[in-house]
């Protein structure tokens, strides 16, 4: 967990969330467990909590789990939206009560992706795991929005990128946050590979060595416990 995850109380009856980073471990961010530590280790007499987001998402069962915790918590959330809330980040913003989205802010929502290594059986077993997943994210939206499922869908099958004004336009959102500046989100092409159309600011965004470095050793350590036959029970 990095430097861009705090939970803080401000005062007795308000707390302030932020998700400045990536979600789940494997992506080096916040992860469901610590969140819901902090959540109650705020105890009981928080009314109101702010919760602000710029992340391009992550871990999808790790966000689903931070989104429960917030959508069950009994304050007010208000989402605040500083930079760009995607993929499972945009799914933790549909717990706010309020979703302010900057003006210069994006939302990006699209279908689960995720990888597969094996025979043939076990590749269709993955896809009809990401199917599932994606009917549940689905669900979210459509509760949030009140947006037509077959409307979802296309969304989320293209890959769609959402202004502030688009997002309340479509229901994502309820508020436009103006002359709110932009945090820098980070975007790094090899990490966030499930972010298939980045719009053209992100994708020009330059990578650091450390970045790319640490990255490769993730897939390394990846590829070396998928083809070692004693951690994965082989044949």
């Amino acid at each position: 967990m990095g430097a861009g995850y705090r939970m803080i109380a401000r005062g007795k009856r308000e707390a302030e969330v932020l998700i400045y980073e990536d979600v789940g471990g494997w992506f080096g961010g916040v992860t469901a467990k610590d969140f819901y530590a902090d959540l109650r280790a705020l105890g009981d007499g928080v009314e109101t909590l702010n919760v602000r987001i710029n992340s391009m998402g992550g871990e999808v069962f790790e966000g689903l789990a931070i989104y429960r915790h917030l959508a069950e918590h009994a304050a007010r959330k208000v989402v605040h939206v500083d930079g760009i809330a995607a993929s499972i980040a945009s799914i933790i913003a549909m717990a706010g009560n309020e979703i302010r989205v900057a003006e210069a802010g994006r939302m990006m929502i699209h279908d689960a992706a995720g990888m597969a290594w094996g025979t043939a059986e076990a590749m269709r077993e993955t896809a009809d795991r990401l199917d599932s997943i994606t009917g549940s994210l689905t669900d979210i939206y459509v509760a949030r929005t009140g947006a037509k499922r077959e409307q979802v869908r296309e969304w989320m099958q293209a890959e769609t990128w959402f202004t502030a004004s688009d997002a309340v336009a479509n229901g994502f959102a309820t508020t436009v946050a103006e002359n709110i500046r932009v945090a820098a989100c980070g975007f790094d092409p090899l990490k966030h590979k499930h972010i298939r159309r980045p719009p053209a600011g992100l994708a020009a965004a330059p990578l650091s060595r450390p970045q790319r470095d640490a990255f490769a050793a993730r897939v390394a350590s990846q590829r070396a416990r998928l083809t070692d036959p004693a951690r994965r029970g082989g044949q």
